[in-house]
């Protein structure tokens, strides 16, 4: 089994920072790929930023200069640092990894129980 437990959402004022971990833990072979999503009521989720084992980095427009993610693959765990945050960056932030489960063949995209996010004065 296979598990990726969030923390570090909460609430915080505009212009604050949050910083968001994953750990990933269970029954795995390798992690590929890793990243962070969000979703608001009533919306689809959207990816926030992605990274690769090797350290490349993607992120959306919305969040480009404000945010970073990095990862320590020694220790199955990615982070979002969200620097000054804005009302509509208010979310439930979701982790995603595309992983290889011991014993399997093939990856597969494993998803975090998730983690609110509310930036308000």
């Amino acid at each position: 089994q296979v598990q990726l437990v969030e923390s570090g959402g909460g609430l915080v004022q505009p212009g604050g920072s949050l910083r968001l971990s994953c750990v990933a833990s269970g029954s795995i072979f390798s992690i590929n790929g890793m990243g962070w999503y969000r979703q608001v009521p009533g919306k689809q989720r959207e990816l926030v930023a992605t990274i690769t084992t090797g350290g490349q980095r993607n992120y959306a427009d919305s969040v480009k200069g404000r945010f970073t993610i990095s990862r320590d693959n020694a220790k199955n765990t990615v982070y979002l640092q969200m620097n000054s945050l804005k009302p509509e960056d208010t979310a439930v932030y979701y982790c995603n990894a595309n992983l290889r489960r011991i014993g399997g063949f093939f990856e597969d995209s494993y998803w975090g129980q998730g983690t609110q996010v509310t930036v308000s004065s």
